[in-house]
């Protein structure tokens, strides 16, 4: 599996931004899709998850302030980004996670987002 993520930028604090992931290769219906962020000086986060069938789960810190979606026919997943804050600010990585026959995690590379205050 190969993931390709765009959209990063810089934007000003209260912003919008709308990052995508494409995924290409061998896609498997109960692979879950998901956005993950690493602050600088900071461990990589969870950012929010999205099954193939539409159930999400988000980190509590962007609760409300980002939506993840998916688009099976074109194996896109996007996150929305809406009144971002300078904590906001980080590299945020596509992922894929395989449960089945093993647990697998893809990476795409990162893509960065500053918020400025």
């Amino acid at each position: 599996v190969q993931l390709q993520a765009s959209g990063g930028g810089l934007v000003q604090a209260g912003g919008s931004l709308r990052l995508s992931c494409k995924a290409s290769g061998a896609i498997s219906s109960g692979d879950v899709m998901g956005w993950y962020r690493q602050p600088p000086g900071k461990q990589r986060e969870l950012v929010a998850t999205i099954t193939r069938g539409g159930i999400t789960n988000y980190a509590d810190s962007v609760k409300g302030q980002f939506t993840i979606s998916r688009d099976n026919a074109k194996n896109t997943v996007y996150l929305q980004m809406n009144t971002l804050k300078f904590e906001d600010t980080a590299v945020y990585y596509c992922n894929c996670r395989r449960n089945w026959p093993s647990v697998m995690d893809y990476w795409g590379e990162g893509t960065q987002v500053t918020v400025s205050s």
